[in-house]
């Protein structure tokens, strides 16, 4: 199905009856990763899964956006489809999209899997330090879009010109201080060997939260997938 929403074409799926759950891909992800979660729960919830703007099939903002661009997006999408209290479920990403509206939105409950919102200082590598070091001396203004190229990330690299700023705009904010505003019950579920969300950054997200509990399972980034039967017998006593 199709809906614009912020002059953005939009495409979602919505299936089962019940209360509402709002899964949130990660990024570069789309409607395919976060289904095999909301088939399981389709017979005694209404599941909504949504390509996020600039994946998948719905379009590309038109110019770069932050998180909270992302988050009012989300209140309007969500207020279009008269949806009422959810459970968010949030992968990756679409975990810190889940803490900006869940900030700010009543809610049932959250979910997040290896959503990284907490930033912790790391030390730069020789390569990053020498790069770095480099587009500081003169002659070399135009050296920023290489070293992104060079250094950056997979997702970085990926992505289109639009895509390659939003990713930079959404991940440098700490989102501490919206994580300390939700009230409702929380569940943290991570892979034990999550590189891009390590677990340390689980252990301090769930002290600073209201009411959190944190469940660290066998795997990666992907726990949440590599454990499905075991994620929704948890889930499925937490709802």
């Amino acid at each position: 199905m199709k809906i614009n929403v912020k002059d953005l074409d939009i495409n979602y799926i919505q299936y089962g009856k019940g209360k509402d759950i709002i899964l949130l891909h990660g990024w570069g992800q789309n409607i395919e990763m976060m289904k095999p979660l909301g088939d399981c729960f389709s017979e005694s919830h209404r599941i909504t899964i949504l390509d996020l703007p600039g994946f998948g099939e719905s379009s590309e903002p038109p110019l770069p956006w932050t998180i909270d661009d992302y988050e009012l997006f989300l209140e309007e999408f969500i207020e279009r489809l008269k949806i009422k209290k959810p459970i968010v479920i949030g992968h990756s990403f679409g975990g810190r999209l889940a803490i900006r509206y869940c900030a700010r939105n009543s809610i049932e409950k959250m979910v997040l899997f290896g959503s990284p919102c907490i930033r912790i200082q790391e030390s730069l590598s020789l390569t990053v330090r020498v790069l770095k070091g480099l587009k500081k001396l003169p002659g070399m203004n135009n050296f920023g879009e290489f070293m992104k190229k060079y250094i950056g990330s997979r997702d970085y690299k990926a992505a289109s010109p639009i895509m390659r700023q939003t990713l930079v705009e959404v991940v440098n904010e700490d989102l501490s201080k919206y994580a300390r505003e939700i009230e409702e019950p929380t569940l943290l579920i991570w892979g034990e060997n999550d590189t891009e969300s390590p677990v340390q950054e689980a252990k301090e997200l769930e002290k600073i939260m209201v009411d959190a509990a944190l469940i660290i399972l066998p795997g990666t980034h992907y726990a949440y997938l590599e454990n499905l039967p075991r994620v929704v017998s948890i889930l499925n006593n937490f709802f």
